[in-house]
């Protein structure tokens, strides 16, 4: 209760500040009270959501949008307050002048500037619209993005071969069936070897699956549909009766992928074969710095030779950071996912490409290289938390193998 009391005041402290923009513009009362109208009505409803008792820690859909419109309103005043302070600072630094070395008795702060205001909420909107399309729109923005790969040592018979990874569907944030089945006939039409899931299938229970299991089941490819877990797939984040309820759980996940027709790696493996020759596929479960590590790559790989090329399945990619790309195996290409790209960033290929999540992951959005070693970090196909995204799209990557030239 204290931690509420304190967000509270903080909070009302915060829009009071910046009213004060507001009430340099103009002196209509109407609007004064729409202003104070949503500031109540956002922080209301935070309050109500988050008081409810649920099972575990992740954000239910109703917890998701009280939590995606207060930060969205907290944005829209960040940059007004950001404004106001500057320009109070210099008010102050004037009038502190003016009293020492001006002709001013008194200490005289001057007036606001309705300019500067109008500056402020101009730059203001900028942020707080986006953040309302990256709500209304911007998660089911699907993006397809497709690289091509050189690889001196894959068999022949694999030039060519294409291959479609998505990741982190966390099915329990979706509410909009119609979008959902586009992004999957996005996927189908493709036409990839294979498709390859790389984990997070739920945000806490096998259950919230159940709904879309019919969807996700139309999947195709011509060798099939693999996956991996994630972190959320295990349901740690719930709070169970008891082991046995959390176990139940898992092995309930596992019997949806099965019927789903997704054949799930668990530290293990799979070959795919054309023409006599054949490349690794290896699957491990979820290992994470600062998450679930039940990962076990030397398991994953067993029966797997050093001269196979090898495809590697790990949802993390501080796995591959910090394990996997100094394996004496050497795994040719790792999909991962997990970051989400923080579902917020700036991304204008060939000039920027940022987001909050590089001060959390080295490795955090698409591709990168490591001792001739490549990873693909997928951006999401879902989301969690915060029910939208913003510059940092929805993800359906496509990679195309290719055999290059022998290295001289």
């Amino acid at each position: 209760m204290l931690r509420w009391i304190i967000i509270i005041v903080l909070y009302g402290i915060f829009n009071f500040y910046a009213f004060q923009s507001v009430k340099t513009l103009t002196s209509k009362k109407w609007i004064y009270f729409l202003f104070f109208a949503l500031t109540i009505m956002v922080l209301v409803n935070l309050v109500y959501q988050f008081i409810i008792p649920t099972q575990g820690r992740v954000l239910t859909p109703a917890k998701s949008y009280a939590l995606g419109f207060f930060l969205t309103v907290i944005a829209l005043k960040v940059v007004l307050i950001s404004f106001l302070f500057t320009e109070d600072v210099i008010r102050i630094l004037y009038g502190a002048y003016q009293k020492v070395f001006g002709d001013k008795e008194t200490f005289y702060l001057p007036s606001r500037r309705k300019f500067i205001s109008q500056i402020a909420l101009g730059i203001a909107a900028i942020p707080f619209a986006s953040m309302l399309y990256g709500i209304y729109k911007g998660r089911y923005n699907y993006k397809v993005l497709t690289y091509t790969l050189e690889y001196p040592d894959l068999p022949e018979a694999f030039d060519g071969y294409q291959i479609t990874q998505i990741s982190d569907v966390h099915s329990g944030s979706f509410d909009n069936k119609e979008k959902i089945e586009y992004a999957i006939d996005l996927i189908n039409k493709q036409q990839s070897d294979v498709i390859l899931f790389t984990g997070d299938l739920v945000n806490n229970e096998a259950s919230e699956m159940e709904q879309w299991k019919s969807t996700f089941s139309k999947l195709s490819a011509k060798d099939g549909v693999f996956s991996v877990l994630g972190n959320h797939d295990y349901g740690d984040y719930m709070n169970w009766p008891n082991e046995t309820a959390k176990q139940e759980n898992l092995e309930y996940l596992f019997e949806i992928q099965k019927e789903m027709g997704f054949d799930l790696l668990k530290n293990e493996n799979r070959f795919l074969e054309r023409n006599g020759e054949r490349i690794a596929l290896i699957g491990v479960e979820n290992w994470g710095a600062g998450f679930k590590q039940v990962g076990d790559l030397d398991k994953a790989s067993e029966g797997v030779n050093q001269d196979d090329f090898k495809i590697l399945m790990s949802h993390d990619p501080t796995h591959w950071e910090k394990v996997a790309v100094t394996h004496p195996l050497h795994y040719h290409l790792t999909l991962s996912g997990h970051t989400h790209g923080m579902q917020f960033g700036i991304e204008i290929p060939g000039w920027i490409k940022w987001s909050p999540a590089k001060w959390r992951y080295k490795y955090w959005a698409g591709l990168y290289e490591q001792n001739k070693q490549i990873i693909n970090v997928n951006r999401g196909f879902g989301y969690l938390a915060f029910p939208g995204r913003v510059g940092i799209w929805p993800e359906i990557t496509v990679i195309k193998l290719k055999k290059g030239l022998q290295e001289a």
